[in-house]
């Protein structure tokens, strides 16, 4: 008999999609599940929702927060988890027919600590209903469909290039073990938690079959205007870095680059901000710069940032103000 499965669903304010997340999980090809969702401070019709699916479905257990956030609802489903495996799912979200079965099959027939698979981003209803119209491979396990990775080279190859992702993917539980996401961080919480699984890891697998469902949320973190909280990103990849240098240091020039990236992003995001709004997050514009200042003059990290981002980094480290300026005309001039 198939060992249990926790699919945990952190939901804030989701009544206009948490339904057909659930009904996607539910509709999986696989017997032994249960689903934690985590209403985390919902003030629309989620809590409705929650208790009546809760009455139709034995499986599905509702847990209630109040507003704490999305690693603090993911560590409650955590700690209330019964499965021997874990998969985490954002409420906006769906998964494609199958592919749970798919990773775990994938997971025992490797014997690997975390599968994964890759996504297919929808905007409209009409895209999903595209997505599914597309026939799974029928086998997921076969040895060219599957890379397997020990715990470096999944550094190297797969959070350092952009998989840094904590959905998309089956744990067994013994691996995540104590390891949580780091609380009051809303942005690179996900990246975070799997360098933290790394000591732990000795394989992973992954399909590039995109097996989940990305809903392009417009009101998502990265969709929205600047607020305090893009500064998280920097945070979570300086921490990263950090452990990173104590795993991998051959691996620590790669991380700094990534700190750069989230640096941009976050000035990026701060430059499209109305005159009067930047005077009140000029602090962050200023700690920005320092960061960037530190590894500007580090030469070895310019290979390893996207295109274009090398004079990006220059120019904003000499002359920040002239930089957001120009980003801001640029941007608005595509629009």
């Amino acid at each position: 008999m198939s060992e249990l499965v926790s699919v945990i669903v952190p939901v804030h304010n989701g009544e206009a999609y948490l339904e057909n997340c659930i009904e996607s999980i539910l509709a999986q090809a696989y017997e032994e599940l249960e689903i934690l969702v985590i209403n985390d401070g919902s003030v629309d019709a989620t809590e409705k929702i929650c208790k009546r699916l809760s009455e139709q479905h034995t499986c599905l257990r509702v847990i209630t927060l109040s507003d704490l956030g999305v690693s603090a609802a993911r560590n409650s489903g955590l700690e209330q988890a019964r499965g021997a495996y874990i998969m985490f799912v954002d409420a906006d979200d769906r998964l494609r027919p199958g592919v749970l079965k798919g990773l775990h099959d994938i997971l025992t027939g490797t014997d690997a600590d975390m599968a994964g698979c890759g996504f297919a981003a929808f905007e409209t209803e009409k895209e999903w209903e595209r997505l599914q119209q597309e026939e799974m491979p029928r086998n997921l396990t076969g040895e060219q469909a599957v890379t397997i990775y020990d715990n470096k080279r999944y550094l190297e190859e797969g959070i350092l290039r952009g998989n840094t992702r904590c959905w998309s993917k089956l744990y067994r539980r013994s691996l995540i073990g104590q390891v949580r996401f780091r609380e009051g961080v809303s942005i690179g919480e996900d990246m975070l938690f799997l360098v933290e699984l790394l000591p732990h890891m000795e394989r992973a697998a992954e399909t590039a079959y995109p097996g989940y469902g990305y809903y392009q949320n417009p009101r998502g973190a990265m969709g929205r205007p600047f607020t305090p909280a893009y500064m998280d990103q920097i945070y979570c990849w300086e921490t990263a870095r950090e452990l990173i240098g104590k795993q991998e240091p051959s691996l620590v020039v790669q991380a700094d680059a990534k700190i750069m990236v989230a640096v941009m992003l976050t000035v990026g995001k701060i430059a499209m901000l109305s005159a009067k709004e930047q005077k009140g997050a000029r602090e962050y514009l200023q700690e920005c710069q320092r960061t960037l200042k530190k590894l500007a003059g580090k030469k070895e990290c310019y290979a390893w940032l996207p295109s274009g981002y090398g004079i990006k980094v220059r120019m904003f480290a000499c002359l920040p103000r002239l930089y957001t300026r120009l980003y801001a005309m640029m941007q608005r001039r595509k629009k």
